[in-house]
């Protein structure tokens, strides 16, 4: 019988996790480009 690597686990999840946050974070990035984008578009026609 062998012994569970926890180490192992514990870093698989924390890659995860760091991977997941990164993803979220150029999500955040894209949906504020766009709309930074929207709003100058917008903006000339207020004139």
């Amino acid at each position: 019988m062998f012994k569970p690597n926890y180490s192992f686990e514990k870093r698989q999840k924390e890659l995860a996790k760091k991977k997941k946050k990164e993803e979220k974070k150029q999500r955040k990035l894209e949906r504020q480009k766009t709309t930074v984008e929207e709003n100058k578009d917008t903006a000339p026609s207020e004139e």
